[in-house]
């Protein structure tokens, strides 16, 4: 099972590193999905006097070096001065940038024969160009002369990630292309969280584990931040503010991170939590939920401070995990290397996240994606740790039952002999319905044999004594040792056996040493419903024993033959 799920972890951890390999190590011209190459664009602050037909003459001002990261928040211009060949004429051309934090922003393209077209974009018409994987696409209307030069003016820009990151152009095939590449990506991952939501949802209601039902919760969390994330939500509610939109994405992707910390901790032993771990966990778990909800609720006052500390929340989160899996080695958990394959892709690409977040790391449409990669093994592979746990939980139960069953056969029976105790002999003896025949077995001169072959030989001979008795009678007989060389035997009256057989076959057993060793039997017969019963028909039998003893041993009576 452990090296299966290694090998699928593996995998997916290889395939996630090489999609992070190529998003670092690739140019940027590779790095903006399935279109056209990206835009070169240049950034001014937006000044008096300034206008898009100014500006398309004499484009004046702009710093096309700098990353946009580092002008702050404001009022921008970005420009585009050179568009790629492919935008034709007589072609309408989609013009897509990431949904990010803006109040405003307006696209205008100027064609060959000085056209300029505006495209008004706002928080409340975003729904109808919000394409799959957030992203916006304007398209600027066919006309006989090309588009040569773009423009946007970006009011209230919050500037965490860029003022306008990832713009492209695009043909109607190219857009249609990308729309289908992200809803296949994004199908795939809402039917494995379906899958994995009802697969896990069924097992919790039938084993009530409490990681199971965090697990859930984490998957469901997940599925709203897709939701949202990928803009299928605006689609669903197309007046709602794009600002409402990522306000959930920020407390999604916190409630998610949030359960995900408090899965390891119901995943994993107590132990690997206890001291100062557990309390490190606690204020990452406060952390992540505080920036979460500060976003959320006061954004966009200050939404570049809240940004930041959201982010450095994350931050310890992944700073966390090495630790967390260093104590699970060190305790030796049983599940440190299910929870270390499990998690070393989603780890991987928060890291990536975070950095992005930070601006240490370029923007690219592969890290911008990468959540949802991160998500599907995270979802994935975590339910495989899950059947994992539960698999050695379900060991650890049989083999407690095993011990369990092992305890009550120790406490139930003679160590020596095999059979019955006295103890468990009378719970069993006692409350049978009809009559029953008691028969108290002993052997004759058993100190002469401890002392002839020692005490060692004399338990093998208790043994082969207790071999031959339970040989001798059918299964239905309860056989017990109940002293020291004292034996007693209980079954129904209306099926009786001959004492003789017994005898006859203790006479045939070899005993060690070749000694001869015979016994005398006491039986009655009577009621045994009550302690009472027993202890009468043990007093009857014991004195037909006494009767056999006396008249020379090697012989069996019954307590009505001796009356008679």
């Amino acid at each position: 099972m452990i090296a299966r799920l290694a090998s699928l972890c593996w995998s997916t951890l290889c395939l996630m590193m090489a999609v992070g390999t190529v998003s670092l190590a690739t140019p940027a011209a590779a790095q903006i999905g399935l279109g056209s190459p990206p835009l070169a664009l240049c950034v001014k602050r937006i000044a008096p006097g300034d206008s898009p037909v100014r500006l398309f003459s004499a484009p004046t001002g702009f710093d096309c070096t700098s990353r946009q990261t580092g002008f702050g928040r404001g009022d921008f211009w970005v420009f585009a001065p050179v568009l790629p060949r492919s935008t034709h004429q007589g072609e309408p051309v989609g013009i897509r940038t990431a949904a990010i934090w803006q109040r405003h922003a307006t696209l205008y393209g100027h064609y060959a024969d000085g056209t300029i077209i505006a495209l008004p974009l706002n928080q409340y018409n975003i729904a109808r160009h919000l394409q799959l994987g957030a992203i916006v696409e304007q398209v600027m209307p066919a006309r006989s002369a090309p588009l040569i030069q773009l423009l946007w003016r970006v009011e209230g820009a919050s500037n965490m990630r860029g003022i306008v990151i990832g713009a492209q152009t695009a043909t109607r095939d190219e857009s249609a292309r990308n729309n289908m590449f992200m809803a296949a990506l994004y199908a795939a991952f809402g039917g494995l969280c379906v899958a994995l939501l009802v697969h896990n949802l069924a097992m919790w209601s039938a084993m009530k584990h409490r990681f199971q039902i965090i697990y859930c919760l984490m998957v469901a969390t997940l599925m709203i931040y897709a939701l949202s994330s990928s803009g299928a939500l605006a689609w669903l509610w197309p007046s709602m503010p794009d600002i409402d939109r990522i306000r959930i994405n920020y407390l999604m992707l916190a409630s998610s991170a949030s359960l995900a910390l408090v899965f390891a901790r119901s995943y994993f032993e107590p132990r690997v939590f206890a001291g100062w771990i557990g309390v490190a966990g606690r204020v990452v778990i406060a952390g992540l939920m505080t920036s979460g909800l500060s976003f959320a609720l006061l954004a966009p006052w200050q939404a570049l401070a809240l940004h930041k500390f959201f982010s450095f929340s994350f931050l310890a989160m992944v700073a966390l995990i090495p630790a967390l899996l260093w104590r699970a080695w060190r305790t030796k958990s049983s599940y440190f290397r299910v929870f270390a394959l499990t998690w070393s892709a989603p780890i991987v690409f928060a890291g990536l996240r975070v950095a992005n977040s930070l601006n240490l790391l370029q923007w690219s449409f592969w890290v911008d994606n990468s959540t949802i990669l991160a998500m599907s093994s995270e979802a994935l592979l975590s339910s495989l740790a899950i059947s994992y746990r539960i698999r050695m939980l379900s060991r650890e139960r049989d083999d407690a039952r095993v011990q369990e069953l092992a305890a009550r056969a120790l406490a139930d029976t003679d160590p020596l002999t095999g059979l019955l105790n006295r103890r468990s002999f009378l719970a069993r003896a006692i409350g049978r319905s009809g009559d029953q025949i008691l028969m108290i077995a002993d052997l004759d001169h058993f100190k002469a044999v401890n002392e002839t072959i020692g005490h060692d030989g004399g338990d093998e001979v208790l043994r082969v004594f207790a071999r031959s008795l339970r040989a001798s009678l059918p299964a239905e007989a309860l056989v017990a040792r109940i002293g020291g060389e004292e034996f007693a035997i209980v079954l129904p009256a209306d099926h009786p056996i001959d004492a003789d057989t017994i005898l006859d076959r203790l006479r045939a057993e070899r005993m060690p040493f070749d000694l001869t060793v015979t016994a005398s039997i006491g039986a009655s017969t009577g009621p045994l419903a009550t302690e009472i019963d027993w202890k009468k028909l043990y007093r009857r039998a014991d004195r037909a024993l006494f009767g056999a003893k006396s008249a020379g041993r090697d012989r069996a009576r019954h307590d009505i033959a001796l009356a008679a």
